[in-house]
């Protein structure tokens, strides 16, 4: 029968801390930015998410394209590409983190108007480390964009030089026929 007091008092409690518009509001509000920077963590994640999977797709016809003797000068985008998709995931990866905690912040901000201990503490080390977790992911995947825009200026120069060798070539074909035209006359 205590038990039973004890819990109605204890539920009693948590109503009349609760109970409050005012309080409640308070609360609502306080999760309003967590709540906002939750959408914008996912919205990152859906552009980190679809360039994985471009990569990921990328690597696959290469490597079928490698296996059937057909991928020519594609294999030498292997490399990058596989640097590519180990930031990606882990950009995918920390901001999976970040969403993770900044919910638990979510929670915490209600949780605290529930309880009496007071856990600000608590709720600011989970803000710090959901920041913590942004800049990773946000910085691998700066580092992912970097690596790309790398291979496509190595790309234009090895296309460059190619199109010099080219022109060499035919120089010196035409050079030769020049020649070989002067010896038939």
């Amino acid at each position: 029968m205590l038990e039973i007091l004890a819990e109605i008092g204890i539920a009693d409690e948590i109503i009349q801390r609760t109970s409050s518009t005012a309080r409640v509001q308070q609360i609502v509000q306080l999760s309003l930015a967590p709540a906002f920077l939750l959408a914008g963590i996912g919205a990152i994640m859906n552009v980190m998410t679809n360039r994985l999977i471009w990569v990921a797709n990328r690597i696959e016809r290469i490597t079928r394209l490698d296996e059937e003797g057909r991928a020519g000068t594609l294999v030498r985008d292997l490399p990058s590409l596989e640097k590519r998709r180990n930031y990606a995931q882990g950009a995918v990866m920390f901001s999976t983190l970040a969403a993770l905690t900044i919910s638990v912040v979510i929670a915490l901000l209600f949780i605290s108007a529930f309880i009496r201990p007071q856990i600000g503490t608590l709720t600011a080390i989970a803000w710090i480390i959901t920041m913590a977790f942004l800049v990773i992911g946000l910085a691998m995947f700066a580092i992912e964009t970097r690596t790309a825009a790398h291979r496509n200026h190595e790309r234009l120069k090895e296309a460059k030089a190619r199109r010099r060798m080219d022109r060499a070539e035919a120089e010196a074909e035409a050079a030769a026929e020049a020649a070989s035209a002067r010896k038939t006359d």
